[in-house]
């Protein structure tokens, strides 16, 4: 931040959203991509995208301004350490993240943001009638880029959760809302003696195998469709549940947990991955991401005293949390 001019500073954050925007529409065209090879010109881009060559180009030029592209001469671009993270086949994917926040269903909702706070209402709601879960399960298209920002995003945390945690301390984990398998995929790889069971939505699992079975551990996990509000599949070590209570508000999160409580023997574990809301001032993305499940889905981002409570109204008790050196820590609760 620049001391000697905060209004700077601050119209910088006021226009935000324009870089989002931007960086949306890279992602959705798969700017990256065509990159991966080396530098191209932004008619070349325009061409290969279907794209009109004049727009691209400055959509192109303001994103390699603040360096998610480099711009040389001629109007041709190559990709930044930055830009790279658009790629398909990137490390950290973050380019199906930024083609789902740009949809504009889901950008309406956050338009109404100030409905929220003056209200208390759920914005998604009070835009279209209906909550986000309904919304993408009847729109496929919807559905099917949610879920790609979901798996990209468990990509980027992979890594960091298996290698914090020993997941081979149990003979059977159970992925409570574990989309297409991503997460589980990756503890099934790392510890071979252990096996899955993969537990979503019907529509979320009807495209996992593929996941599954590119993993090479298809053979030793099982994939179940239904509601977690309903029933968990019962025979699991530990219940692990990422990024799901962040969904919900306390009421519905609790009923979860009492869901996975109905079916957790005495010597079984809850693994609960989510963010933590940090002390004041401190780490905003949590902050921001709780304004995001405001928004949308209806939830919030927790403090561990908020997590706590929410395992003793389930008959959990919170006994370590631990962290992952990434967004996410690994908050475990055993049953009492």
């Amino acid at each position: 931040m620049n001391e000697a001019n905060p209004a700077s500073d601050l119209m910088r954050l006021v226009n935000g959203y324009q870089v989002s925007q931007a960086i949306h529409v890279a992602a959705t065209l798969g700017i990256a991509d065509l990159l991966k090879d080396g530098p191209r010109s932004a008619d070349d881009l325009a061409a290969a995208t279907g794209s009109h060559a004049g727009s691209l180009y400055r959509v192109l030029r303001a994103l390699a301004a603040v360096g998610v592209f480099h711009e040389d001469g001629g109007r041709r671009f190559a990709l930044t350490p930055m830009g790279d993270c658009l790629r398909s086949d990137a490390a950290n994917p973050v380019g199906p993240w930024a083609a789902f926040i740009g949809r504009p269903y889901f950008w309406r909702a956050w338009g109404h943001l100030l409905h929220c706070v003056r209200t208390g209402e759920n914005a998604f709601r009070h835009v279209h009638a209906t909550d986000v879960w309904t919304y993408r399960s009847e729109h496929a298209e919807e559905g099917a880029i949610f879920d790609r920002a979901m798996t990209a995003i468990s990509r980027g945390v992979i890594e960091g959760v298996v290698g914090s945690y020993n997941f081979g301390l149990f003979p059977c984990v159970v992925d409570v809302g574990g989309g297409q398998g991503a997460l589980l995929a990756g503890i099934l790889r790392s510890h071979r003696a252990v096996r899955g069971v993969l537990f979503d939505q019907p529509h979320v699992v009807a495209d996992a195998d593929e996941l599954l079975r590119k993993a090479g551990v298809a053979d030793r996990c099982e994939v179940v469709g239904g509601s977690f509000f309903e029933r968990v599949p019962e025979g699991g070590d530990a219940y692990l549940l990422k990024a799901i209570l962040h969904d919900w508000e306390d009421d519905a999160a609790v009923a979860i947990l009492r869901a996975c409580r109905r079916v957790i023997g005495s010597g079984g574990r809850l693994l609960v991955l989510e963010r933590l809301i940090a002390p004041p001032n401190e780490q905003p993305d949590a902050k921001f991401s709780d304004l995001n499940m405001m928004v949308s889905p209806g939830g919030r981002e927790r403090t561990r005293e908020e997590f706590a409570a929410l395992f003793a109204a389930a008959e959990f008790r919170l006994v370590a949390v631990a962290p992952t050196g990434t967004r996410l820590s690994v908050i475990e609760g055993l049953p009492v």
